[in-house]
């Protein structure tokens, strides 16, 4: 089925559990994948592809290497190996999110599946894969942009919007706020993700900058920053209204329903873990809770950034805390980042359960 067509003349296709975009002439590709990847100029389509083989089923090379895995879907799809370079993903084909912008005469389309609830990490992360000494790595969870420019580019400019994809996507994460699974960070991407970006080579508009300062620079950043935020909330439902949770805000810090139940579960007369599990996710909404445990967690950052001394974060974080009820007490001030964010997280955590308490006798279904 196509799903979309440029004034030039190349299409996207959906079909087999894939999107194909062919080309009807000559393209210039920049890609990520290792299958036919870098820059060329002899392609005649990219792909995507969904490998997932269903809910709960574990996806799987079908060879020894990612470059031979995905020539082997090249020839599923029906194309020619040598002539065509790919992406796979485990996000569902059907929750793609597609935008276009336009500035002038030249016009941005993004292409993007995403899927970070597992996977997502910040740069920088420490790494579990190896490559001079194992072949395959086993993550999951990935963006996939395939960014198509209805313009020629230089080169350089091709390269410096597989930049410009980069910032958008990141920028996309932290305006969402979406942890890290690897650290105690904000994530900015997955260890898998991917891009193609195409650009239309015997266009008679050639264009030689795609950064910040540019107007295609901007267009493609939007598109792709828009393009991101969509693909997640298809997929998994990320989104604005789900990020406003204390738990979500804080599950990096090790502030999650098991562990507060751990710590729970010692006190007098509690809860079941049904009941408190209402209680716990129908106060992790509010508005109150979750404004002010975000400042903590801001705060946190800061002072693990070296933005903010431990001392001035404490301060800051005591009267919107004691306002809450929070027990912050005569805590002595912390001497230095570790400390600060032990201190922060025990009274945010022991303030939740001391609410719990509150609230147990008038539990709330999870919204």
């Amino acid at each position: 089925m196509r799903i979309w067509s440029s004034p030039c003349g190349d299409e996207a296709h959906h079909y087999n559990k894939s999107v194909v975009l062919t080309f009807s002439g000559p393209r210039r590709v920049l890609s990520t994948s290792p299958f036919n990847g870098g820059l060329r100029g002899d392609l005649e389509q990219v792909f995507n592809h969904c490998c997932n083989p269903g809910e709960g089923m574990a996806c799987f090379m079908r060879a020894p290497t990612y470059a031979e895995h995905l020539a082997l879907v090249a020839e599923d799809l029906g194309l020619d190996p040598v002539r065509c370079a790919g992406l796979s993903t485990a996000a569902s084909m059907e929750r793609m999110a597609v935008r276009t912008g336009r500035w002038g005469s030249a016009t941005a389309t993004a292409f993007v599946t995403a899927g970070l609830e597992v996977n997502g990490g910040r740069v920088g992360d420490p790494a579990s894969w190896d490559e001079e000494r194992s072949l395959a790595a086993h993550p999951t969870g990935t963006i996939n942009i395939l960014l198509h420019v209805d313009c020629d580019l230089s080169e350089g400019a091709l390269t410096r919007g597989l930049i410009t994809c980069t910032e958008a996507k990141a920028a996309a994460l932290q305006e969402l706020a979406v942890s890290s699974r690897y650290s105690r960070g904000l994530a900015t991407g997955s260890g898998t993700d991917g891009a193609v970006l195409v650009a239309v080579s015997d266009a008679p508009l050639r264009l030689t900058d795609t950064g910040n300062h540019s107007k295609l620079g901007e267009t493609i950043g939007r598109v792709v920053m828009d393009a991101v935020k969509e693909a997640l909330r298809l997929q998994t439902g990320l989104c604005p209204e789900m990020q406003h949770d204390v738990l979500r805000r804080m599950d990096r810090f090790g502030v999650t329903e098991d562990s507060l139940w751990a710590r729970y579960r010692g006190r007098p007369d509690p809860l079941d873990r049904p009941h408190f599990s209402d209680v716990l996710h129908g106060l992790s909404r509010r508005g109150e809770l979750v404004a002010t445990l975000s400042l903590c967690v801001h705060l946190m950052d800061q002072v693990l950034w070296g933005l903010l001394s431990p001392q001035d974060a404490w301060e800051a974080a005591r009267a919107p805390l004691a306002a809450l009820g929070f027990g912050v007490g005569d805590r002595p001030l912390p001497a230095d980042a570790e400390a600060l964010v032990t201190s922060l997280t025990d009274v945010c955590c022991e303030g939740l359960l001391d609410r719990v308490e509150r609230d147990r006798n008038c539990p709330r279904s999870r919204s």
